[in-house]
């Protein structure tokens, strides 16, 4: 934290995909998030009803969960959403 505010890459991103978006949401966002530090980074994805979650640190392929289950988080233990409650 600076005078301008918070400084370096966030823990945890959501991006939720619009028609529009897709093709950066999941190529071009994907990397860059990887690769200045984020942790996690989570694309909720209406048209599919899914949310996939890349869980960098792990080094891991992503999951991919449905919006009717719920999704703990892999670096906020306490932190559980479950998409299909918020729709």
């Amino acid at each position: 934290m600076s005078d301008r505010g918070c400084e370096g890459a966030p823990d945890l991103v959501i991006e939720v995909v619009s028609p529009s978006s897709r093709r950066m949401d999941y190529n071009i966002k994907n990397a860059l998030y990887a690769s200045v530090g984020v942790r996690e980074y989570r694309i909720v994805d209406p048209a599919k009803e899914r949310t996939t979650i890349y869980y960098y640190e792990q080094d891991a392929a992503p999951m991919i969960i449905p919006f009717h289950q719920e999704v703990i988080s892999g670096i906020y233990k306490n932190l559980k959403i479950k998409i299909a409650d918020l729709l």
